[in-house]
């Protein structure tokens, strides 16, 4: 079984610079508290280091 996270949505994109928000809809999240289970890739792990003021990993699965 592959390794998941589930990560969760704490920050606002409201007044945040576009590449920001751009990377929230990448990972799935638009509102604020919100989970979403995401595959635990480098490239995921990339984009919660670029943004990691908005979102928080709630639980690391496998």
């Amino acid at each position: 079984m592959a390794k998941t996270i589930v990560i969760r949505q704490v920050g606002s994109p409201i007044r945040r610079p576009a590449k920001q928000r751009q990377t929230l809809i990448g990972l799935g999240l638009n509102k604020m508290h919100r989970l979403r289970e995401l595959e635990d890739t480098p490239a995921v792990r990339g984009m919660l280091a670029k943004i990691p003021h908005l979102v928080e990993i709630v639980e690391e699965k496998g």
